[in-house]
């Protein structure tokens, strides 16, 4: 005899697009939506019983419902809103939404900015996942493929060396990731405005930190991540090392003072870690 003892199940990769014609400036709003279920679902994977199955076609239809009926402010929001949602549904005891955001922006015409014609942001992506059960509503926000590259104010030396090491020391290279970052809120907030802030604040200390390592740059990051917005109250960041290596062009009688370099995608070094807000002292 076996004995089903987890279930999850939904609609994922549900697409949305959504245009706010409200003002003479139109707004697109360009989405990726998860559902997924857990509940009192055995019977039906056990006994083919479905009068608890909520069909997957209809979270999808759900999600255009409330889209409809949504301005889509924010991901966080509208996520929460599905999330409660479906939670009030027969046998459900657990709900996870995840939202995934392809930003648009405005092409600039004219002097100005073209009031219904986009241009892709790039392979950057905003992310909410909100889970909600009877215990409570979580929320997770965050971006991806956020691409940052200098090439100065980086250095890595000093590392310890063993019979297999052949890095050289060097003080002056180039920086290159593509940052992934999610971030927690306190409990109650009702605001996630708070992206840009968070964004900019990773983006700036990015270029204005004089790095000793990715490690070291990665935490005045997530230091700063967390200065921009009180509401934060942890930041997870996970940043590749990009590897551009200095090409040897002594070959062809040249010198290289920084100048030339390959970029390679494999291997990389990966660099995460979490930093939380510290308790403040009397």
């Amino acid at each position: 005899m076996s004995d089903l003892t987890w279930n999850r199940y939904g609609k994922s990769s549900i697409r949305l697009v959504k245009v706010r014609r409200s003002r003479d400036s139109h707004e697109l709003v360009d989405l990726t939506i998860d559902v997924q279920l857990e509940g009192a679902f055995e019977a039906v994977y056990v006994d083919g019983d479905n009068s608890s199955c909520l069909a997957t076609d209809t979270m999808k239809n759900t999600v255009y419902a409330l889209a409809r009926q949504d301005r889509l402010d924010h991901i966080e929001t509208f996520a929460s809103r599905l999330a409660a949602h479906f939670l009030t549904k027969p046998a459900v005891t657990g709900v996870r939404i995840g939202i995934v955001e392809q930003p648009w922006t405005h092409i600039p015409a004219g002097g100005g900015l073209h009031p219904h014609a986009f241009v892709h942001a790039g392979a950057e992506q905003w992310t909410a996942v909100v889970t909600a059960s009877a215990a409570g509503v979580a929320i997770v926000s965050g971006l991806s493929h956020l691409v940052l590259l200098k090439t100065t104010d980086s250095a890595f030396a000093g590392f310890p060396r063993d019979e297999y090491t052949t890095l050289p020391d060097t003080e002056d290279r180039i920086m290159a990731t593509s940052v992934t970052a999610t971030w927690m809120y306190r409990p109650g907030v009702s605001d996630f405005s708070a992206r840009a802030d968070v964004r900019r604040a990773l983006v700036e200390t990015f270029a204005a930190h004089l790095s000793r390592s990715v490690q070291h740059t990665l935490y005045a990051m997530g230091e700063a991540a967390l200065a921009s917005c009180a509401d934060l109250t942890a930041i997870t960041l996970s940043l590749p090392n990009r590897h551009h290596l200095l090409v040897d062009l002594a070959p062809f009688g040249l010198n290289n003072p920084n100048e030339i370099f390959v970029a390679t995608e494999q291997p990389y070094g990966l660099i995460e870690a979490t930093i939380t807000r510290g308790t403040e002292k009397a």
